[in-house]
């Protein structure tokens, strides 16, 4: 409904308002910078406090949300309602989710994200049934029931929220617990050492994943503008609809295979590749009906798109959160996501924009998504020379011992005892 559904609602709300792309899809990207800001808050309440908490605020504001769009009049509106569902869903849903499943899962984590993830590429898939109900009820009765249907599914989904396996007495990964001795009733403790945070941003691994990803992300944002993309090069509104759903279903094959493999894959090379088809899907997105060479291509380009962009975008995204876990760790899984999740949105804010602005100059779609792809290109050989995690992980080891030993003579320094 809102990050691979709203470009269902943009066209139509732009058509009501007369309102610019550039202008309107600036609101997408503050809503993606506001994402990132709001996602180190997240991350770091989450591990504090655990996911019932925040995901009930975050829902209940999301619904807020969606209904205060059904009513807005102005271009104003527009900014203020998208900044209070980005806050609500970064508080409800994606942070919250993907980190507590990342917590009860180690050796089957790509596995269990690409599950995950795979449910929201089947939200994708409706893309069609989302254009039809939007040009049935109109946009405004159609937000409204998105709204109240937010807290209808979503808050009674919070009572099975559990921040780590550990809180019920179990293991990762669904390892037997060790038979107890009679009487003993203690229950198990996750006793992984915390990645300090501070260490962990300043290793060359973390910011490489997090520019190579975010180069993705450029693309990857402007999904919201597809739908009108496809309508500027011809293509009718319910052939486009039908194209995101291929999207949609390439998205949830990419999220499935790519998590099932990726606990037995070297995660870089399935990065790399993933980055790859999504340069060929942007491809076939910008040659629907254009002529290159005398030669008019048509629409076959929406075999490409929905091919190998869903799949491409798709792949990335439980390998991305899984590899957070194999380098981090589970105890400090949130708030490493969280600020990855910032510097991913703050670098991508800038894909609708651009496109958007673009467009009102040029007059068309294709200039600044052939840029993009430019830009992408980049982003496979960054994901090639990361760095593998039993190195990262050494060097944090020997950091967390360095810091044990100068603790321990700081303390003795000053004669007390050391916990």
């Amino acid at each position: 409904m809102f990050w691979q559904g709203f470009g269902a609602f943009f066209t139509p709300i732009v058509d009501t308002f007369g309102w610019s792309r550039g202008a309107t899809a600036l609101a997408l990207s503050f809503n993606r910078i506001e994402s990132g800001g709001m996602s180190i808050a997240v991350g770091y309440l989450l591990d504090k406090y655990g996911p019932r908490k925040l995901m009930a605020f975050g829902l209940f504001v999301t619904g807020l949300g969606f209904i205060g769009m059904s009513q807005m009049q102005n271009l104003w509106h527009f900014y203020v309602v998208m900044a209070v569902l980005t806050f609500g869903m970064s508080f409800g849903t994606f942070i919250p989710i993907v980190a507590t499943v990342g917590n009860w899962f180690v050796r089957k984590r790509s596995r269990a994200i690409g599950l995950l993830m795979s449910a929201s590429a089947i939200g994708g898939m409706t893309a069609p049934l989302l254009v039809w109900f939007v040009d049935t009820l109109g946009w405004r009765d159609a937000l409204l029931s998105v709204g109240i249907g937010f807290w209808i599914i979503g808050i009674p989904a919070i009572i099975v929220m559990t921040r780590q396996p550990e809180d019920v007495g179990l293991l990762p990964d669904g390892d037997p617990v060790p038979k107890r001795k009679p009487g003993d009733m203690s229950l198990p403790v996750n006793t992984e050492r915390r990645t300090p945070i501070f260490t962990a941003l300043r290793t060359r691994f973390f910011w490489q994943l997090s520019i190579g990803t975010s180069l993705g992300h450029l693309v990857s944002s402007t999904t919201l503008l597809h739908i009108d993309a496809m309508q500027s090069f011809d293509i009718s509104r319910t052939t486009a609809g039908i194209a995101v759903f291929g999207f949609g279903l390439g998205s949830f094959v990419g999220r499935l295979v790519s998590g099932l493999i990726g606990d037995y894959v070297d995660k870089r090379y399935i990065m790399a590749a993933a980055f790859y088809m999504q340069i060929i899907g942007v491809l076939g997105l910008v040659s629907l009906n254009a002529t290159i060479g005398g030669v008019f291509l048509g629409q076959w380009g929406l075999v490409f798109y929905s091919a190998f962009f869903g799949a491409g975008f798709g792949s990335s995204i439980p390998v991305r959160m899984a590899m957070i876990g194999d380098y981090f760790g589970r105890q400090t899984y949130g708030s490493m996501l969280g600020i990855m999740s910032t510097v991913n949105a703050v670098l991508g804010a800038f894909g609708p924009v651009f496109v958007g602005v673009m467009f009102d100059v040029t007059d068309t779609y294709r200039t600044p998504f052939l840029i993009l792809i430019v830009v992408l290109v980049a982003s496979g050989p960054m994901m090639l020379t990361l760095e593998k995690p039993s190195r990262v992980k050494a060097r944090f080891r020997i950091a967390a011992h360095e810091a044990d030993l100068r603790a321990a003579a700081e303390a003795e320094a000053a004669g007390k005892p050391l916990d």
